[in-house]
């Protein structure tokens, strides 16, 4: 067999992430590597704490990209966070609130679940009857925007009767940063984590966080050693933490970071309420023209995202040959549903460079077409006309 370079074909990604990169991302990723302890990009590395800073909305000191995947940003969180015999309550409304529970247990925590149903917003309520019950728990951890279903929950609220019992919050901002408001500051927000890969147009494989003081308090007081050396932030801080002279912690992924610099660029240049604005602009579009082609959303208006657009898949209709014949005729990739909703949705995302008209109507007519091909009988006209119109209208 004769192995040749890898020239993957051009494909319209919208689908849970990753999203489009933009062409001036994919430019910087090539720029000349240098070293990690070069003086150009030590500088580099206070304007990207500056640029994320901007992008969370806050003034968090301890704000920075962590090297790995949004999954080690939220990893970082919890095995700085909680030690052996913390109780840690952990909404779950999807999948990754099913992760977060994963981690309390791996870090040897006492997880108490608040369970709600996937497609809808966590339940204020319930996390203040459970924290009521439970007086001696110290975290809450939940997911702002659940990638698996596209339901946003009230993170300001949660917060708020988080800290009326004395809990810090851990915060799952992977699908929202960039795509809809993130307000760490304002929200009082203690530990939040996300991800590059989705309204941030980057590629993935980096994980921006950021530590309130009131986290990094419990950080320095634990009892106990943190158990992974690559994550703990006492350690990592002597790379990231100041504009001095840093020590060698790790190889960062230099070109990664080029990318994410001119990612948060971007965004600040376009500015971060017009991103926001951008992307419900895009949803409403998109939303016009799934319904008229009988497309149902699962999350409630008031609670959906408008970068991940969960809709039910037609009676009669099979979820992977539609999907497949988008991404081998149209070069289109759209979402599964995962966990209890595998086989009964498709997860479409309108994320960063992504969201743009040009996707939304792209999408509208290859769906419709094959749904047409496939016997659903969808107004394919109708469709496009009043996605059109929406867009007319913004």
């Amino acid at each position: 067999m004769t192995i040749r370079s890898f020239h993957p074909q051009v494909r319209t990604l919208m689908g849970p992430g990753p999203a489009d990169v933009h062409p001036r991302i994919l430019e910087a990723l090539s720029r000349p590597t240098i070293g990690h302890l070069d003086p150009q990009f030590v500088a580099m590395m206070e304007e990207l704490k500056e640029l994320l800073r901007y992008a969370f909305r806050t003034q968090n000191p301890l704000t920075m990209p962590v090297s790995a995947p949004g999954s080690a940003g939220m990893e970082t969180c919890f095995a700085n966070l909680v030690e052996p015999g913390d109780k840690v309550i952990v909404c779950i409304n999807g999948v990754f609130g099913g992760r977060m529970k994963e981690n309390v247990a791996r870090t040897g925590g006492t997880a108490v679940v608040v369970s709600d149903p996937w497609g809808r917003a966590v339940d204020p309520q319930k996390l203040e009857d459970t924290l009521k019950a439970h007086p001696d728990a110290r975290l809450v951890a939940f997911v702002h925007a659940e990638t698996s279903t596209g339901a946003r929950s009230d993170a300001k609220t949660l917060i708020e009767i988080a800290h009326a019992h004395d809990c810090l919050t851990i915060v799952d901002t992977v699908t929202s940063l960039g795509g809809c408001p993130v307000e760490v500051d304002a929200w009082e927000a203690d530990a939040v984590y996300a991800g590059t890969q989705k309204c941030l147009s980057c590629t993935p494989g980096l994980a921006p966080i950021s530590f309130h003081e009131r986290a990094l308090e419990k950080v320095r007081n634990r009892k106990t050693k943190i158990q992974s050396w690559f994550l703990d932030l006492n350690l990592v801080m002597s790379y990231w933490g100041s504009n001095q002279q840093r020590s060698y912690h790790h190889t960062a992924p230099i070109n990664a970071l080029y990318g994410l610099h001119e990612a948060l660029l971007l965004l600040q240049e376009e500015g971060i309420e017009q991103a926001w604005a951008r992307h419900e602009r895009n949803h409403l579009a998109l939303r016009a023209g799934l319904e008229v082609m009988g497309l149902s959303f699962i999350v409630p208006e008031s609670e959906r995202l408008p970068q991940m657009n969960t809709v039910s898949i037609p009676e009669g209709i099979e979820d992977a040959a539609v999907r497949s014949r988008l991404l081998h005729q149209y070069n289109l990739e759209i979402g599964a549903g995962l966990g209890e909703l595998a086989g009964k949705v498709w997860r479409i995302g309108l994320m960063g460079y992504s969201s743009r008209p040009e996707n939304v109507l792209f999408c509208i007519s290859a769906l419709g077409s094959v749904l047409n091909d496939l016997g659903a009988k969808v107004d394919l006209n109708e469709a496009l006309a009043q996605a059109h119109a929406a867009l007319g209208q913004a």
